[in-house]
C-alpha cells in the first residue's frame, strides 16, 4: 500500500528525507501523519524516524543547509526546519525502563522495535520516501481499515509504561474509531484498573489531553465510556457526561473544549487540568450563566457574542431544547451596543466614588431597557 499524499512532495519534505537517505540512513514517515494520510484526514506535523542518531542526523541537516534544533537531544529527537516547515526526526528507540510518566531508551536499527514501544497499532505505521507503507506489528493496517483502537501487545503493559495512555484511548477512539464498533473490551478493561496511575501525571498533560478528546467532533460516547469505566470521576470528580451529548446535538458551531467542560461540570476543573486564565475564567463565566435568566444581549454586551452564544447552547441542552431563533439577533444587537453616557456627561456634580456609583447604575438601567434608553433620557431618570 502506498500513501497519496499531497506533503510527501513538499520541497523540505523530499529535501529533509533526501538529507537522510542520500547518507546511506533509513528514514520513515510515522505516526499521525502515515494514519492522518490513510484516513485521508488533514495532516498538521510531518514525524520521521530514521536509524541516524542524533548527531548525525544534526550533521547531515548542516551539511545540506537545513537548520537543525536540538530541541530533545537526549531522548533522540531533533527538529529540522525546511523550506519554512518543521520536521520532528527521532532516532528509533526501544524502551529500556519506565515509570509510568517517562521511559529511558536506547537507540536500535530495528523498526519493530521502535513500534513495539508505541501506543496504539494505528500509530505504529510507517511509510518509506516513496509513500510505500510499512506495519511492523502486522495488525495496524487492518485496525485502522476497520477504525478499530487497540493498544500494541497487553494493554496493562502499554499503560503502565505511561499512564496517560488511558487518557489517549478515549481521546483516539473519539478522533479515530468507528463510533459504532464500542470500545475494545481489553483496552477499557485496562484503563479501568490502572486509573490511579493518572494521579502521577503532570496536570499539564492530563489537561492537554482532556481538552485534546474534548475537541472531537463528538467526544459523547468516548466521554460516556470514561464516566462508566471510572476514568472521568477519576480525571474530574464530580463531572457528569449526560449532558455533553444533548450539547454536542445542539452545536452548530464549531467544537470548543472548555465549552464542553462547562456541561461536564465538576469540582477544581481549572486548577485539575491547568487551565490557562483565560480559559478558567470563560469556564466559570460559562458554568456561572448557564443556569441564570440573564437576557442574551446583555450576555453579548458584557461577555462578548462567543460567551454569549455558548451560554445560549448550554441553557438550552439543559431544557434539551433548541435554542431559540431570536436569539442571534439579540446576540448581535448586545455585542455592538455601546453605553451611551461618558464620565464628563456627569462631572463637575459628580466625581470619585459618587460617579462610579451613578454609571453603574445607570448603565444597568439601560441594560435592563434593552438598550434603548437615550443619553438624555439616563440623565434626567437619573437627575
Amino acid at each position: 500500500m502506498k500513501l497519496a499524499a499531497d506533503w510527501l512532495d513538499l520541497p523540505g519534505t523530499r529535501a529533509v528525507m533526501a538529507a537522510l537517505t542520500g547518507a546511506g540512513h533509513g528514514a520513515w514517515f510515522v505516526g499521525g501523519c502515515v494514519r492522518n494520510a490513510l484516513l485521508d484526514e488533514p495532516v498538521s506535523d510531518i514525524d520521521i524516524t530514521t536509524d541516524a542518531r542524533p548527531e548525525r542526523v544534526i550533521g547531515l541537516a548542516e551539511a545540506a543547509g537545513i537548520k537543525a534544533v536540538p530541541t530533545g537531544v537526549d531522548h533522540g529527537t531533533v527538529t529540522l526546519v525546511a523550506d519554512h516547515r518543521p520536521y520532528e526526526i527521532t532516532t528509533l528507540r526501544r524502551d529500556v525502563s519506565t515509570d509510568g510518566r517517562r521511559a529511558t531508551i536506547a537507540f536500535t536499527d530495528r523498526l519493530e522495535e521502535d513500534a513495539a514501544r508505541r501506543d496504539f497499532t494505528m500509530n505504529a505505521l510507517y511509510a518509506d520516501a516513496e509513500g510505500l507503507v510499512l506495519d511492523p506489528t502486522g495488525e495496524g493496517l487492518a485496525d485502522l481499515a476497520a477504525r478499530r483502537l487497540r493498544f500494541i501487545g497487553a494493554p496493562e503493559d502499554r499503560i503502565h509504561e505511561d499512564y496517560l495512555r488511558i487518557l489517549r484511548f478515549f481521546r483516539f477512539h473519539a478522533w479515530y474509531a468507528d463510533p459504532e464498533g464500542g470500545l475494545d473490551a481489553e483496552g477499557l478493561a485496562a484503563c479501568a484498573a490502572g486509573v490511579d496511575g493518572l494521579d502521577r501525571l503532570s496536570r499539564e498533560r492530563v489537561g492537554a489531553e482532556v481538552k485534546k478528546l474534548l475537541a472531537a467532533p463528538d467526544p459523547a460516547p468516548a466521554v460516556a465510556a470514561m464516566a462508566r469505566s471510572g476514568v472521568l470521576a477519576h480525571t474530574l470528580p464530580g463531572a457528569d457526561a449526560r449532558l455533553l451529548p444533548v450539547l454536542v446535538a445542539l452545536e452548530s458551531v464549531p467544537p470548543d473544549p472548555i465549552r464542553r467542560l462547562a456541561a461536564l461540570g465538576g469540582e477544581d476543573v481549572a486548577d485539575r487540568l491547568r487551565l490557562s486564565r483565560a480559559e478558567a475564567s470563560r469556564l466559570a463565566i460559562l458554568r456561572g450563566e448557564m443556569a441564570t435568566t440573564t437576557p442574551p444581549a446583555a450576555l453579548a454586551y458584557a461577555q462578548g457574542a462567543e460567551t454569549a452564544r455558548d451560554v445560549v447552547l448550554l441553557r438550552a441542552a439543559l431544557f434539551e431544547t433548541p435554542p431559540d431563533p431570536a436569539s442571534e439577533a439579540q446576540i448581535a444587537k448586545g455585542a455592538a451596543a455601546s453605553f451611551p453616557v461618558k464620565p464628563a456627561d456627569l462631572m463637575p456634580a459628580l466625581q470619585g466614588p459618587a460617579l462610579g456609583a451613578a454609571l453603574k447604575e445607570m448603565e444597568a438601567r439601560w441594560i435592563a431597557s434593552g438598550f434603548t434608553l437615550t443619553r438624555a433620557q439616563l440623565i434626567a431618570d437619573h437627575d
